[in-house]
């Protein structure tokens, strides 16, 4: 069984220091010094530790490590997958609806009243916007909607792969589907979710959640035969 690869020296580096200093970081000079590689090798690790989010870079400013994310790696290998095969988006929104119910008992049993006003709130302008003239796709409110039942997790590793499905959505432009009868089952079903959830009825939630996640890979498997940009 052949052992991981280890961290980079600069990733280990940042995984022992991120906390400390205020997060500031000496120069590239020190660094390199301090950790025996050359400022052309620094710079490259640097950059995949940037591309992974765990780190900010700005002139004046210097390096400052950011709070950890799964977000940005899955986001950047999910990106690369589909400009390959943009069908395989319908895989990840598959994932992504497993994921969702796997995690709703446990979800849903930490959602505070202010979550619950926050549902009914984003129920509540979607469907303005929908009966509005004219008609406007609440892309943002069903964004928001998933991502608040599921944020109390405190679980990075759901929450990145969620929101980095949130942002593939709206790139792979399912965003802007326009058939009103669609967007009205779907906030029909978030209404039920919501309604259920504010009575404490998790299971009917989740058999509305169940129905509406099959309405949306039905969605996205047509949508994937889109070309990916």
């Amino acid at each position: 069984m052949m052992s991981p690869e280890p961290l980079s020296e600069f990733l280990q580096y940042l995984a022992l220091n991120s906390h400390k200093n205020n997060g500031d970081f000496p120069t590239l000079a020190v660094l390199s010094q301090e950790l025996g590689i050359s400022i052309a090798s620094l710079r490259e690790q640097m950059e995949v530790a940037r591309a992974l989010g765990l780190i900010e870079v700005r002139p004046r400013v210097g390096i400052r490590p950011q709070p950890y994310s799964f977000k940005p790696a899955v986001t950047r290998s999910v990106k690369f997958a589909l400009s390959q095969n943009s069908g395989l988006f319908y895989e990840f929104s598959d994932l992504r609806g497993h994921i969702e119910m796997a995690y709703w008992y446990q979800a849903v049993a930490l959602l505070k009243q202010e979550d619950l006003d926050t549902l009914k709130a984003l129920v509540e302008r979607a469907k303005a916007k929908l009966h509005g003239q004219p008609v406007q796709i609440p892309h943002e409110e069903h964004r928001e909607l998933h991502l608040t039942i599921y944020r109390r997790l405190n679980n990075p590793f759901v929450l990145g792969i969620l929101e980095s499905y949130w942002e593939l959505y709206e790139e792979v432009g399912l965003n802007l589907y326009n058939d009103y009868g669609y967007l009205e089952r779907v906030w029909d079903y978030h209404q039920r979710m919501v309604n259920a959830l504010c009575k404490g009825d998790f299971a009917a939630g989740y058999q509305a959640m169940m129905e509406h996640l099959k309405l949306i890979n039905l969605r996205a498997r047509g949508g994937a035969n889109q070309r990916f940009e």
